[in-house]
C-alpha cells in the first residue's frame, strides 16, 4: 500500500483537536497512513495538549501563522509520502474512510486528487457546505456542489453515491498525489484561505489529470470552524480569492469577458447588500477588488508561468451556464435539476 499522510492544519485549536483527533488517529489506523499535525503557530495550548496526550504524533510546528494555503505548503515540504490527506480539524472521519481514496488514487495514475462524501457534523442526515458530495464552478466562476447549491443544502438520501469527476475537491478533506501536489506549486499562499483549493483543483485539471468524488468513503465536517459565514472578512477573501482564481486559469480568449462579468455580478451584490443595510459586506466587496487591483500584476506573471498547461477549450465539469440565473430565477435548488450534469 502506498504511504499517506493524513495532514491536519491547526491554529489555536485545542478544543478542536481534543475533540475530533482521536476519532481521525481510530479511523485512520491502517497500515502506512501517518497521522501529523501542522501548527500554525498557535497561542493557546494545542502543542503542550499534543506532546502530553499524543507523544506518538509527529508535531510540525511553523514559526508563524501562515494561513491554510501557506500553512500547508510549508508542513507538507516536510513530508515524504505518496499522497498528502489536506484534512481540517473540525473533521470527524467515519469507519473505513482512507481505504477507498487511497484505492482510487492507486488503481488509476490520472487521477490527481479526490475526496469522500462530507455530511453535516451538526445535522448528519444532510450534505455539508463545504463539499457535499463533489464541487463544481459555473461559467463565471461561483462554486456550488452535488447536493449544495448556494446556500441550500440537500438531505443525503444517497442520491449521490456514484463516484463521479468533479471540477474541484473540497480542502475540508482532500487526498492528492504528492508529486503533483509539488509539480502544480501546491495551494497558493497569496490566497490566505478560502477557494484556494479550487484554484489547486483546476490547475491539476489543466494539467490533464482527473479529480473525483469517492461516496463510499465518508466523514463528518463541522464547518465554519475558523470563520463563520457572518463574517466579512470570509467574504472579502472569497470575492478577492475568487477573481484572482479566474485570472490565473481561464483560457486566453475568454478571461477578459468572464473576469468583467463576475466584476459586474459583485456589484450587484454589493448593492445587495446596501439594500439590505449590511455595510460591513459591502465593504469587503469593495475591499477585495481594490486589492485584486493590487495583485493583478503578480497574478498576470503567475498565469504566464502555467500557460503550458492551460488547454483552449472549457473542461467539462465546468457548469456552462449562470448558477445564479438558475437558482434565482428559475428557482432550481437541487444538483439533479441541472441539465449539464
Amino acid at each position: 500500500m502506498s504511504k499517506t499522510a493524513v495532514v491536519i492544519l491547526n491554529w489555536n485549536g485545542r478544543a478542536l483537536l481534543e475533540k475530533f483527533l482521536p476519532i481521525v488517529v481510530k479511523h485512520s489506523n491502517i497500515p502506512d497512513v501517518d497521522v501529523i499535525v501542522a501548527d500554525n503557530a498557535s497561542t493557546d495550548e494545542s502543542v503542550n495538549f499534543l506532546n502530553e496526550h499524543y507523544p506518538m504524533i509527529r508535531i510540525i510546528e511553523l514559526d508563524k501563522n501562515y494561513g491554510f494555503a501557506g500553512g500547508y505548503n510549508k508542513a507538507l515540504q516536510e513530508l515524504d509520502a505518496d499522497y498528502y490527506v489536506l484534512l481540517n480539524s473540525d473533521v470527524a472521519p467515519e469507519t473505513n474512510w482512507l481505504a477507498p481514496l487511497i484505492k482510487a488514487m492507486e488503481e488509476n495514475d490520472k487521477l490527481g486528487a479526490c475526496m469522500p462524501k462530507i455530511r453535516a457534523y451538526h445535522v448528519p442526515q444532510s450534505f455539508e457546505y463545504a463539499g457535499a458530495s463533489g464541487g463544481f464552478i459555473d461559467i463565471f466562476g461561483y462554486p456550488f456542489c452535488r447536493g449544495r447549491i448556494l446556500d441550500s443544502i440537500e438531505e443525503d438520501n444517497e442520491q449521490y453515491n456514484e463516484p463521479m469527476s468533479v471540477f474541484w475537491a473540497s480542502g475540508a478533506a482532500l487526498m492528492i498525489n504528492a508529486q503533483l501536489y509539488k509539480k502544480s506549486g501546491g495551494l497558493d499562499a497569496s490566497f490566505f484561505a478560502h477557494m484556494e483549493e479550487i484554484d489547486l483543483c483546476w490547475r491539476i485539471r489543466n494539467m490533464g489529470y482527473d479529480i473525483q468524488v469517492i461516496p463510499s468513503s465518508e466523514v463528518l465536517h463541522v464547518g465554519g470552524a475558523t470563520l463563520s459565514q457572518q463574517s466579512s472578512h470570509k467574504t472579502y477573501l472569497n470575492f478577492r480569492n475568487n477573481l484572482l482564481m479566474l485570472v490565473k486559469n481561464l483560457p486566453g480568449n475568454i478571461v477578459l469577458p468572464i473576469v468583467f462579468m463576475r466584476m459586474v455580478l459583485d456589484g450587484v451584490a454589493g448593492l445587495h447588500f446596501i439594500l439590505k443595510g449590511e455595510l460591513k459586506f459591502f465593504t469587503a466587496v469593495l475591499k477585495a477588488h481594490f486589492s485584486f487591483y493590487a495583485r493583478l500584476p503578480k497574478v498576470i506573471s503567475q498565469r504566464k508561468l502555467t500557460a503550458e498547461w492551460r488547454p483552449k477549450g472549457k473542461h467539462k465539469e465546468i457548469y456552462p451556464r449562470s448558477i445564479i440565473w438558475d437558482y434565482y430565477i428559475k428557482g432550481i435548488r437541487r444538483f439533479s435539476q441541472l441539465r449539464h450534469f
